[in-house]
């Protein structure tokens, strides 16, 4: 039974790169498919620096989103589903902290509603939380049309401000007081969101969060890998 109060439900929200999982999702993707021979050494190298520059906040998400997204036009939706289950068997699954799944139990016995905020796409996000008995989430969603990729995505990016927004449409669809939730994140990036709710815990940070962290007496924890 959900624990509320007065203004809706108390819900956690959990990032998943680096704060739920051990491992970087988008850098996994393109080691396997580069090994795979689905993309050349010359496109891995230039998602290996989007990403490099995003951790050093000298990218964004939504730049990065839309620059590789542009190489999806014209594939279908369903294979790309498909593969990505295929891969998220093989590579994902047993890449989650157990701090991390034994956190979200923590929340479950208390009542909380549990929910996923990713910049990751839905094939991702929907094996992701069904593994770990989630009830929802918000994600970057791809634009797609008549079954296939149209190379963009659907705004806003699930970055920053983007993710707050549609962490704040999902609390509406599910009657939850973010003022009274949780919401725990290794990015810098995520402020909007951590500081929308009331229980903000930066984790596993990155350094820029865990400054902030540490000037504001927010709440740090770290997973053992």
């Amino acid at each position: 039974m959900s624990k509320s109060n007065q203004h809706g439900d108390v819900a956690a929200f959990f990032d998943l790169d680096l704060t739920l999982l051990s491992v970087n999702s988008a850098k996994m993707w393109v080691k396997y498919l580069w090994k795979r021979g689905e993309i050349g050494t010359w496109t891995a190298a230039r998602s290996a620096g989007w990403l490099l520059r995003y951790k050093f906040a000298l990218l964004d998400l939504s730049e990065i989103s839309r620059k590789a997204l542009a190489d999806l036009e014209g594939q279908n939706e369903e294979e790309m589903r498909l593969k990505v289950a295929n891969w998220y068997e093989q590579e994902l699954r047993d890449r989650f902290y157990q701090e991390a799944i034994d956190l979200i139990e923590d929340h479950r016995q208390k009542g909380h509603r549990l929910f996923l905020a990713t910049g990751s796409s839905p094939y991702v996000s929907a094996p992701a939380c069904k593994q770990l008995g989630l009830e929802d989430y918000v994600c970057t969603r791809l634009e797609v049309v008549d079954g296939n990729f149209t190379g963009r995505p659907m705004d806003p990016v699930c970055y920053g401000e983007g993710k707050l927004h549609w962490m704040k449409q999902l609390a509406q669809r599910h009657n939850v007081d973010l003022s009274q939730s949780w919401f725990y994140t290794d990015s810098f990036t995520d402020l909007p969101g951590l500081r929308a709710v009331g229980h903000p815990v930066a984790t596993n940070p990155d350094p820029r969060l865990r400054r902030l962290a540490k000037r504001e007496d927010m709440t740090v924890r770290d997973f053992k890998r």
